[in-house]
């Protein structure tokens, strides 16, 4: 008997394989601007529906644009561009019902939009002059989290509450409540993401998992953070997953639909992977051209979500030139309400940071305010 300790040749091994099956991309609409049909994931879309994902992209993405203007200009801290992710972005938000609430990361600029959040209420958040004091309950779209990852556990917490709250499987449908969860593909490296997949599919929580795959994590590719695509880590926790053409606004909004109805239903979470790109930089601070290639970029170009569904309704009749150059118009409009209106923000006043930290005030806290409020007095003092 050969002993493996002694004879290498004698040990067993264990070999692991990738898979080898190209994983399935759910596409709607080419980014040629082709229709195309899904067995699973087809709906009809209305005229007036296809132009209003068409009209949300647009001005989604000037906003993101005027705000990369507006910080370049000093009138922002920072900003966290979206640009390339409208598709991703509005197909999830316009799959929502009213009921549903949704977590984000600082990315969900086009998700805000859909959940009836004034933009300037985002730039006020990036220009340090408001903590994202939008009211979540009526919009019911979460304040921004800085910290990578964590909103999933907010999610899923949230969505255990909906579930003991009887808000889910009931048949109501202006009860039944799904939680959405947002994070990026560096995000899926987190603990806590995968903390909120282990309680949610122990719980069969009602929360689909959101992930705009963009393919960076700022300056880490992809490839060194999963050796299989992000969407088949799902099944190692219970429950399914799926990988939708992000730069497809049909497709997304298809998935999402279904992954939302099932959770409303009481059948419990769904990873939805939206594979797609970051044209721009990750926030404002960050030089992407120091790792990756303008090759990379320009052939994403070739696959934006915009353009292909404007080639779409062109093609098809479905929207002619006055449309486009309204919808071009609203854009320039916003864009100078954007500009007008962050420059007009006025400053908060410094003691007001104490009004928000607990809904009742406490002693020590007083303390505080009261002591920073003598000190900001001196200098009142000193000008005298």
């Amino acid at each position: 008997m050969t002993d493996p300790v002694t004879d290498p040749a004698a040990r067993p091994r264990i070999e692991w394989h990738a898979p080898t099956a190209e994983p399935e991309l759910i596409q709607l609409l080419t980014p040629e601007g082709e229709r195309v049909h899904h067995p699973v994931f087809d709906l009809d879309f209305s005229a007036e529906q296809l132009r209003g994902f068409y009209r949300d992209m647009v001005l989604t993405r000037r906003i993101d644009t005027e705000a990369t203007a507006l910080q370049r200009h000093g009138e922002l801290g920072l900003w966290a561009q979206l640009l390339g992710q409208e598709a991703a972005q509005i197909g999830a938000g316009r799959a929502l019902r009213a009921q549903d609430h949704v977590f984000p990361t600082y990315r969900e600029h086009g998700v805000a939009w859909c959940r009836g959040v004034d933009p300037l209420r985002l730039l006020a958040m990036f220009r340090g002059v408001d903590q994202g004091g939008w009211d979540a309950d009526e919009h019911h779209f979460g304040l921004y989290t800085i910290v990578i990852g964590a909103q999933t556990l907010h999610a899923t917490g949230y969505a255990m509450g909906v579930q003991r709250d009887g808000a889910v499987g009931t048949g109501d449908p202006d009860r039944d409540t799904a939680v959405v969860a947002h994070f990026g593909d560096g995000a899926s490296s987190q603990g806590d993401v995968n903390e909120a997949f282990i309680f949610a599919a122990s719980y069969n929580a009602p929360v689909v998992f959101f992930c705009q795959n963009n393919q960076w994590a700022i300056s880490e590719p992809i490839e060194r953070q999963s050796k299989i695509p992000l969407y088949q880590r799902a099944q190692g926790f219970g429950f399914p997953g799926l990988r939708v053409d992000g730069n497809d606004v049909l497709a997304t909004y298809a998935v999402m639909q279904a992954a939302l109805q099932r959770a409303r239903d009481g059948e419990g979470p769904t990873l939805v992977e939206a594979y797609t790109y970051r044209m721009g930089a990750h926030t404002t601070t960050d030089d992407p051209t120091r790792y990756r290639l303008s090759a990379d970029v320009e052939h994403w170009k070739l696959k934006d979500p915009i353009a292909r569904v404007e080639v779409y309704l062109r093609r098809n009749g479905l929207a002619d030139d006055d449309f486009l150059a309204d919808v071009q118009a609203e854009a320039d409009d916003l864009g100078v309400t954007l500009r007008e209106g962050c420059k007009a923000m006025p400053d908060p006043e410094p003691l007001s940071m104490f009004e928000h930290v607990y809904a009742e005030m406490t002693d020590e806290l007083r303390e505080q305010r009261d002591g920073y409020a003598d000190y900001l007095a001196s200098f009142e003092e000193v000008g005298r």
